[in-house]
């Protein structure tokens, strides 16, 4: 099942890469470089499409359930893409979020109480959005898709939990088929339509994990851990200084590597080997006694802070170096 899914998953998308890099479809929703762009020239945003389709094929040849997350995924996918050609409202894109978690934590997860459940279908929410957030450098949100998505892989075959096994499998090789396009220097970029339902499903099918009981509630987070610490703190960053939470920006701690000379490569390299730990330690504690748990996440976190303290230093010496050249 998660072999056959998984190798379905990459030739479809990469067939559909090569139709949307074609001199047909490479024009459909290009990206074009503005003042907070890291890219200086048109690319094509409509990579999304290709995982998503790759996902659905690996999905209809191993059949392992999980219809209603996958199903959300798709039409949050729809809806991102006419985003991407049209630009709609934050209001509505981010209604119909709350909305389709929602309907996930109703379906899919035994009910905690109202208070988590209005936690959950935030978490949720936020999810879909900070992968959204964080979807601004060649190979970076593909990387974190092929790891997190492999990371919950890993651990629901573990455990025996074929069907999650098989879709979080599903969507690693999905992403590692996009990144042959998306690795530095990019040929195509994931666009909302593919950013969108991958956050969406790595904080649903996290959460189906810890109703299934499959591993603790800290474990999406830690999974996803570069993304989430990196959206969340730059949100908080920005909500001290009363900016505007969702105009866009160039302040996130990749962007500020990328443009400290760090470039689209070495940072994707960075964040993977970030990544791949968090992922790690993951899998390796979530089983363990509690206050294994705890010491492996206070290390992990302490190391995450350290790596933050590290780039807002380096970034506050780069502009004070910057506005010294250009006085």
């Amino acid at each position: 099942m998660l072999w056959s899914s998984a190798l379905a998953s990459v030739v479809v998308t990469l067939l559909c890469l090569k139709l949307l890099l074609s001199a047909f479809g490479r024009h459909l929703v290009l990206d074009h470089p503005n003042e907070r762009s890291l890219h200086e020239r048109p690319v094509p945003r409509t990579g999304g499409i290709a995982i998503i389709m790759g996902v659905t094929a690996g999905w209809a040849v191993a059949q392992p359930g999980l219809a209603v997350a996958l199903g959300l995924a798709a039409m949050l996918g729809a809806l991102s893409f006419a985003d991407d050609v049209f630009e709609l409202p934050t209001e509505l894109r981010f209604g119909a979020h709350l909305l389709a978690a929602t309907a996930l934590v109703a379906w899919e997860v035994r009910f905690p109480g109202w208070t988590l459940f209005v936690v959950f279908v935030f978490a949720i929410a936020w999810y879909a959005n900070l992968y959204n957030f964080m979807d601004g450098s060649d190979g970076l949100a593909g990387g974190m898709a092929l790891i997190g998505f492999g990371t919950y892989a890993a651990a629901a075959q573990l455990d025996g939990a074929q069907p999650l096994a098989a879709v979080c499998a599903t969507l690693a090789a999905g992403a590692a088929a996009f990144l042959t396009s998306n690795f530095p220097p990019a040929r195509i970029f994931m666009g909302d339509v593919g950013s969108v339902p991958l956050g969406f499903l790595a904080g649903s099918l996290g959460l189906i994990g810890w109703n299934d009981g499959l591993w603790p509630l800290w474990f999406p987070l830690l999974a996803f851990a570069p993304f989430v610490c990196d959206a969340t703190l730059t949100l908080l960053r920005r909500a001290l200084r009363r900016e505007p939470l969702w105009r866009a920006h160039r302040e996130h701690y990749y962007q500020r590597l990328v443009r400290m000379g760090f470039g689209h490569r070495g940072t994707a390299l960075i964040e993977y080997s970030v990544m791949i730990l968090c992922g790690l330690v993951a899998l390796s504690v979530r089983h363990a006694a509690p206050r294994m748990q705890i010491l492996a996440i206070g290390s992990l976190s302490a190391a995450l802070v350290a790596i933050a303290v590290w780039v807002d230093v380096r970034w506050t010496r780069f502009r004070r170096n910057a506005g010294q050249a250009h006085a």
